[in-house]
């Protein structure tokens, strides 16, 4: 019955991402060890710094590649840096990538922005734990499902409801601990984090 309904409440939530827009512990998806590191698979690696740590994100540009190409496109413009996690839902998701979000003094509008233009939908892979998502607006409003043209999630346990209605276009394959210590932050009544997380954002894994 409690499972009813926290999938019922989360489902309900989502749906409500104003941009664009079970509780398990499987392990941090990972590389396989059968995947040998090549040029290409480098180009689809992501590095995300906050203060609380880096998030490393591998897309996924074979079944998603409209995603992927945006991403990387976004990321090298510098579109990102100081942009903040402005939506955090512990047992559920973290959100970011809304470029209204760097104005700490209208918070009423984080979430409600993006570049200015969607992306067609990509709806292939599933939502795990670590899985990277693109937020986007309702059926209601939206019945082709595009994403939003910036605005991504990440999973931070299993999320099966979302599979078939958001486009999954990456997943974390190092600092899930760092997801997991901003899902855990101070929040306002909007899910926004009271001290803002900020990131910044390049091509490519860290360097140590």
């Amino acid at each position: 019955m409690l499972k009813n309904i926290f999938t019922t409440l989360f489902a309900s939530l989502l749906f409500t991402f104003a941009a664009g827009a079970a509780e398990t512990n499987p392990p941090t998806p990972k590389e396989s060890k059968d995947m040998k590191p090549t040029a290409t698979m480098e180009e689809d690696i992501v590095t995300l710094t906050t203060d609380d740590g880096v998030i490393v994100i591998k897309l996924d540009s074979v079944n998603c590649p409209k995603h992927a190409e945006n991403f990387k496109k976004l990321v090298k413009e510098g579109f990102y840096d100081g942009t903040t996690f402005h939506r955090v839902i512990p047992g559920f998701m973290i959100q970011g990538g809304d470029p209204k979000s760097k104005n700490a003094d209208d918070r009423a509008s984080h979430g409600t922005g993006g570049p200015g233009y969607t992306i067609p939908a990509e709806i292939k892979n599933k939502h795990k734990r670590g899985t990277v998502s693109a937020a986007r607006t309702g059926d209601d409003v939206n019945p082709q499902r595009n994403s939003s043209g910036s605005q991504f999630f990440i999973c931070v346990t299993d999320t099966a409801f979302l599979d078939g209605q958001y486009s999954a276009f990456g997943e974390v394959i190092e600092g899930m601990d760092v997801a997991d210590k901003i899902v855990a932050k101070p929040r306002d009544a909007r899910d926004n984090p009271k001290t803002p997380v900020t990131m910044k954002a390049k091509l490519g894994r860290p360097k140590n």
